[in-house]
């Protein structure tokens, strides 16, 4: 196969589901052969992401993760894409593994923030400890120059409940759970704007996207950069990667 990308996927599972359900809904399509080409890796066994960004002596997902992309490097797909907030603590050493194009995805979710809502002052942000802990966002949202909130220990514990009790374990997502961390984030804490830091919430984002708060979707804006240079791949075109935020 040729002029394909590659999904580097599984942690989680239906989390890397959602990212190829959208992309999949989203692309237009008349026949079998309008869809894009690519490859995703399911590699469900990576060690927890979390556990060893709070606690070094944890195993490490990097040894799993440049395995993975310097396998697919040798298949020569024209970029790639990490379904996983947290895994970007190590994006940088990710990437120096290949000459492949890695696409951030939260500096791609923050530009695309900043351009959406530019008047935006205050963002919340909710994802796992680990993403946290790892300030990827935060220092992300605060060089866009916005104000950040992160809620207090009671949305943090609604939050992980959601990610780890409802969806990894459970394999549901509880809607009324989502829907009260959005709100608390709005009426509490002021947010603007509230950016979903983990792509087990962009599943609930997916599932139960019928409420009033604005949101920005990793994964779902990954899943539409995905497309767009999943078409310019298709038709030939040079594509400069360092002007696609």
């Amino acid at each position: 196969m040729k002029n394909f990308f590659t999904v580097i996927g599984g942690m989680g599972t239906l989390a890397t589901e959602s990212y190829v359900r959208i992309l999949d809904q989203r692309t237009k399509t008349d026949k079998d052969q309008d869809y894009l080409d690519y490859i995703v890796v399911n590699h469900a066994t990576v060690p927890d992401r979390t556990e060893y960004i709070i606690d070094h002596s944890k195993p490490s997902f990097l040894p799993p993760l440049v395995e993975d992309i310097k396998q697919q490097s040798l298949l020569k797909p024209a970029f790639m894409v990490i379904i996983c907030n947290t895994a970007h603590y190590l994006y940088d050493e990710i990437q120096a593994a290949t000459d492949i194009p890695i696409i951030n995805m939260p500096h791609l979710a923050i530009t695309t923030m900043k351009k959406k809502y530019p008047k935006a002052k205050k963002i919340g942000l909710i994802a796992t400890k680990g993403t946290l802990h790892d300030h990827i966002y935060e220092k992300e949202i605060k060089d866009a120059g916005f104000e950040l909130t992160l809620g207090d220990q009671e949305v943090q514990d609604e939050v992980e409940s959601l990610i780890y009790d409802d969806i990894k374990i459970g394999g549901a997502v509880n809607k009324e759970k989502y829907y009260h961390i959005l709100q608390t984030m709005h009426d509490k804490f002021d947010s603007d704007v509230i950016v979903l830091g983990c792509t087990e919430l962009s599943l609930a984002q997916e599932k139960a996207s019928d409420h009033p708060y604005n949101v920005i979707d990793a994964q779902s804006i990954i899943a539409d950069k995905s497309i767009e240079l999943g078409m310019k791949v298709r038709r030939g075109e040079e594509i400069d990667f360092s002007k696609i935020y």
